[in-house]
């Protein structure tokens, strides 16, 4: 929940922040939306006003700001892209139900892993490039910069350059190669990651199938011995696929210069539709108890 409040904290502040900076264009607002109107109060010709709050570098703009809008949107509607598998209760009859096997059937849990393996490699490569800059391994591994001027460093080469995401489209055209490796990584190890969480964390096929017979339920039309190999047709699936889908979300939030980066964007989503779910969840239960008593 803390990730999620950051994130959403880090898009409002982008949105509307009164801070001030002295760019090469003059003074200007680093929030876009308070940019909008100051630049249309102050430029005399409003069409290249609205085209520089639209399109401005270096600062969140409007189009920023309209693609974290729309990855909001398509992960939330993704989140509804579930296969109901029918069950009933082996003790009562007519007492049936259904085993939802949602696409993201790992949720976040692919992006955080990812997110991690990348984390801790960009800090190896800092501290060895502080300690031995000039040695050849090292410089594999990553070289750093903080040209920009910031105090953040930004990777310029080797294997730390080719895993982080491209700054704009621009760079895009200008090193392909760049892009192509990023969009195998991301989508590989997501992937990878939700195909290998399934079986270390008790939410494989078998594990199910157990979870299913203790509470003393079966799926329709199957016999007990039967549910593993019906549910290994859905479960790893949905797995690989749903990280497939995860990695290719945050790649185009990158892309699109989404505010807070593709990997923040989902993993505010995924937590925020969780606790949405918890929230209807008990609502209905609350509901089914008062039915009881009114």
């Amino acid at each position: 929940l803390f990730i999620a409040t950051n994130i959403c904290e880090t898009i409002v502040w982008k949105a509307f922040s009164p801070a001030t900076m002295n760019t090469g264009r003059g003074t200007e607002f680093e929030g876009a939306v308070i940019a909008l109107f100051h630049l249309l109060a102050t430029r005399t010709d409003k069409v290249r006003a609205l085209r520089e709050a639209f399109y401005r570098n270096n600062l969140p703009n409007l189009m920023n700001l309209m693609a974290t809008f729309v990855v909001f949107g398509v992960v939330i509607y993704f989140q509804g892209f579930r296969v109901d598998l029918p069950i009933k209760s082996a003790r009562y009859r007519g007492q049936y139900s259904s085993y939802p096997i949602k696409l993201f059937y790992t949720s976040n849990i692919p992006i955080i892993l990812q997110s991690a393996l990348v984390s801790n490699l960009y800090v190896i490569s800092q501290m060895l490039a502080a300690k031995f800059g000039g040695n050849f391994l090292v410089n594999i591994l990553g070289t750093w910069s903080d040209a920009s001027g910031s105090y953040r460093s930004y990777p310029t080469g080797g294997i730390c350059y080719y895993l982080s995401p491209p700054d704009t489209l621009s760079h895009v055209l200008e090193d392909p190669i760049h892009c192509i490796v990023y969009i195998v990584f991301m989508l590989g190890s997501c992937a990878f990651f939700s195909k290998t969480w399934i079986d270390v964390s008790g939410s494989s096929a078998k594990d199910v199938a157990k979870q299913l017979k203790e509470q003393q339920m079966v799926m329709r039309g199957h016999r007990e011995k039967s549910m593993i190999h019906e549910l290994n047709r859905y479960i790893p699936t949905a797995a690989a696929f749903g990280g497939l889908c995860i990695g290719a979300l945050s790649v185009t939030a990158d892309f699109m210069g989404a505010i807070g980066s593709g990997t923040g964007i989902l993993l505010a989503v995924t937590i925020i539709y969780q606790y949405f779910e918890i929230f209807v969840k008990e609502q209905q239960e609350m509901g089914g108890m008062a039915a009881m008593f009114f």
